[in-house]
């Protein structure tokens, strides 16, 4: 049985669980997965696969800046580390595969997980990494790591109506670039409607808590049932129910699956794998984009263009403004099969 190391940077949520359709493709198709990463993302991937071996990788420890402006320059600020990090995991991975008989290596973003003597595959879809006036300099870094790469897997479709826009498909394209559909742990199931709000965060700190303590301070005006699911990995699920409102810290996959199915409208942050699952589900939503950070920003923007999801700034929400769901059309059409087999030839 051949062994296949999958990697997701822990980011967030994202990363992580949009490698659960990939670990299970690999199981499903007589391969071992092997998960290596940090943090909420590894104790998450370790809830969901407990059967698995994992690898505990250094930690790049992303830190958002409070305001918005601010974005982009505590980024830049934190590049040196971000580099030495890459460098760690690099020099990990190869006395890893030194130490064991390892045939792949799948990597959701972390630069350094890579091997020149197994086939390895980044999976991303910025292609075009969105800065500003350096989103040249991001995406031509981005490009240069990514071609140290056997193949790179961008999780959308390559032509027609995509969900990655600009961010997804570049002018000029990488060469070893395969569009191999959208990645989504979650299916569409016909369930009643228990909520009529689902809240569904994540993201790196300070930003998670400054927009969980928002909505909790709107909801209060919110008459209707709501579940709110605040992202944060523990030990223990805790549940809590304060009026109308029903508070998870976390939920395994099947039961994200089910409370997504069973809730009306979702209000969350556009990272592209919420995107991803909202579409696989065709669900209406409401976008705050994390302040200055581009991709999302550009992502809600694109889909409010489009009249699929409305969006506002994350410091203009009100409870009211969900009433602008109902005006657009939400998410349909999107789905396509993943050949998982053809894709793992490679190994």
């Amino acid at each position: 049985m051949k062994k296949i190391i999958v990697a997701p940077l822990n980011w967030g949520l994202g990363h992580a669980t949009r490698c659960i359709p990939i670990i299970q493709g690999l199981l499903d198709n007589g391969f071992e997965p092997v998960i290596a990463s940090d943090g909420v993302a590894l104790e998450l991937l370790k809830k969901e696969f407990p059967m698995l071996i994992s690898f505990e990788l250094p930690s790049y420890d992303i830190q958002y800046a409070e305001k918005g402006k601010n974005f982009k320059w505590k980024m830049m600020a934190q590049l040196p580390k971000i580099i030495s990090t890459i460098k760690k995991e690099r020099s990990i991975i190869n006395k890893i595969l030194e130490a064991y008989n390892f045939d792949g290596i799948i990597s959701d973003n972390r630069l350094g997980v890579y091997s020149k003597d197994v086939p390895s595959v980044f999976i991303t879809h910025q292609l075009n990494v969105l800065t500003g006036n350096t989103s040249w300099f991001t995406t031509k870094i981005h490009k240069k790591y990514i071609q140290k790469f056997n193949e790179c897997w961008v999780p959308d479709v390559e032509h027609g109506q995509n969900l990655s826009g600009k961010l997804g498909h570049p002018t000029e394209l990488f060469k070893n670039v395969k569009y191999i559909g959208p990645l989504s742990r979650l299916c569409k199931k016909p369930m009643p409607v228990k909520y009529d709000l689902m809240v569904l965060l994540s993201g790196p700190e300070p930003q998670r808590t400054l927009l969980e303590q928002k909505i909790i301070a709107e909801l209060e005006n919110y008459p209707k049932k709501v579940v709110f699911i605040k992202g944060v990995i523990e030990e223990n699920q805790i549940i809590e129910e304060i009026g109308a409102v029903t508070y998870y810290n976390f939920m395994n996959s099947k039961e994200i699956e089910t409370t997504f199915n069973e809730s009306k409208h979702v209000l969350c942050r556009s990272g592209y794998t919420t995107v991803m699952d909202l579409a696989k589900l065709n669900k209406k939503a409401f976008f705050i984009p994390t302040p200055g950070q581009y991709e999302q920003e550009y992502l809600a923007e694109k889909f409010d263009r489009e009249g699929i999801i409305p969006t506002c700034k994350q410091d203009k929400f009100t409870i009211e403004k969900l009433n602008k769901i109902d005006l657009f059309k939400g998410f349909t059409n999107y789905s396509k099969k993943i050949t998982w087999k053809e894709l793992f030839d490679l190994f």
